[in-house]
Formats: C-alpha cells, structure tokens, sequence
C-alpha cells in the first residue's frame, strides 16, 4: 500500500481560514444586517483577512522561498469566503447588502 500525503499545506490552511471569515462575516451580516451599508463593504473584510494571513505568513517564514501561498490559493480563497459570506445571510433570509 502505497504512502499517502497527510501533511497539511500552508494552502489547505488558508482555505479553511477562509471558510470561518466567511462564516464570520456571514454571520455578522445576519446579525447586524446595516453592517455591509457603510462605506466599508463586507467584501473588504473578506479581502483583508486574506492580505492578514498572507502577511502573517510572510513575517514567519522570513521571506524563505517555498513556504508561501501558491498564486491559485489566494484567489480561490478569497472565493470560499465571499461565497459563505454570501449563502449563510441568504439561507437566513437575512436582509444584509453585500456589494
């Protein structure tokens, strides 16, 4: 039987990082749904929390190669969580403004 990879990558990771800011931010936007109304929209939390991790990434592998996120990791996360930001206020019949 052949050995299988159970290491969890630096991008395995940052998905389900994502999957919890969206969570989050969903359920702010169910709770609070005036919060996306502001001039501060709910897709920008989403956006930083990927520019947090990517820089608490950066600061603690001090800039090695081979330890960041792959360049698909970070746009396909941003999309994990802006979807979940999106469904949990929708399948809550919440009525929060996204974009």
């Amino acid at each position: 039987m052949p050995a299988r990879n159970v290491f969890v990558t630096i991008d395995k990771i940052f998905f389900g990082y994502m999957a919890v800011i969206g969570l989050l931010a969903g359920a702010i936007l169910v709770a609070i749904p005036d919060a996306g109304d502001g001039w501060f929209k709910p897709y920008f939390w989403v956006l930083i929390a990927v520019a947090l991790f990517d820089g608490a990434g950066l600061l603690r592998r001090h800039s090695q190669p081979g330890t960041a996120l792959s360049m698909e990791a970070r746009p396909l996360g941003f999309v994990i969580g802006i979807v979940l930001m999106v469904v949990v206020p929708t399948l809550a019949g919440s009525s929060a403004r996204f974009f």
